[in-house]
């Protein structure tokens, strides 16, 4: 089966873009030259990858599955072509918070230990998906990662918050229960979400809102349209002026996953996960 590297980043580019004349555009070619070399690509592997009409642009599951391979595997080539000439970071990712207060000791250990080896840390959206794409080389995951491809330890169970508006009535209490918030209207983050409504029993769940990111769930809750509950970390990573954190009684925990591609993609993978552990441990 005689596929190139120039067939796996004409589909990356596609499946990115949704549309051929973006992707051409990236990937300075024309528009022509990069039809062809998907329909190459597709008539190799006997299988349809990219539906496409004149108006219309969307990866199959097929494609889809090989869209995100092949990002890992263009993403591991530059990884190894870069460590040819030097040594190049390991790249750390996480949705709303790293390890909480660990996050800063932790990181402090891993320089004293490893010098050489720098961590850059990214926030973004949906940190699984960074790691299947070949974006991260490490990831804090609070939902346990589905699916092959993907490696991961449980680190530490960390306790549940509720988060609301400083003059909100609850901020006074010390600490509140599920059933407190039921009568609320509670944000739920669109990706990498802890908490939707099945936390509450059948009978008692609130309305629940969709927003997309950390942001936007802060500044719902700040202005007392909605309530909110999440992971202690969150409280580390995002404190905010208009915005209380308090105990919640009768909330089960979150697990705190470290994940890695698997094979792990990065040399230094293995280190950093086994230090992860002992300093967590400790």
């Amino acid at each position: 089966m005689n596929v190139e590297l120039r067939h796996l980043r004409a589909l990356a580019a596609i499946g990115d873009h949704r549309s051929i004349t973006a992707a051409a555009q990236e990937l300075h070619v024309t528009q022509p030259a990069l039809s062809r070399t998907l329909e190459q690509l597709e008539r190799r592997l006997g299988v349809r990858l990219v539906d496409r009409t004149t108006r219309h642009v969307a990866l199959t599951d097929t494609g889809r599955r090989l869209w995100e391979h092949s990002h890992r595997i263009l993403a591991e080539l530059d990884t190894a072509l870069a460590e040819a000439v030097q040594p190049q970071p390991l790249r750390l990712t996480f949705a709303w918070a790293a390890l909480g207060r660990f996050t800063i000791p932790f990181l402090r250990e891993w320089r004293a230990e490893h010098p050489d080896v720098l961590v850059r840390i990214r926030r973004c959206d949906d940190p699984e998906a960074a790691l299947r794409r070949g974006e991260a080389d490490v990831a804090v995951l609070r939902t346990k990662p589905s699916g092959a491809g993907v490696g991961h330890v449980a680190l530490i169970e960390e306790p549940r918050l509720a988060a609301v508006a400083d003059d909100h009535p609850l901020a006074a209490h010390d600490a509140i229960t599920l059933g407190d918030l039921s009568g609320e209207v509670v944000s739920v983050c669109e990706t990498a979400a802890t908490t939707t409504a099945d936390l509450w029993p059948v009978g008692a769940r609130p309305r629940t809102v969709d927003v997309p990111g950390v942001v936007e769930w802060l500044t719902s809750i700040a202005t007392g349209a909605t309530v909110g509950v999440t992971a202690a970390g969150t409280s580390h990573h995002n404190p905010h002026p208009g915005v209380t954190y308090l105990p919640l009684a009768d909330a089960d925990p979150v697990t705190v996953h470290l994940a890695w591609p698997s094979p792990p993609a990065h040399p230094s993978t293995e280190a950093f996960v086994a230090l992860a552990q002992r300093h967590l441990a400790r």
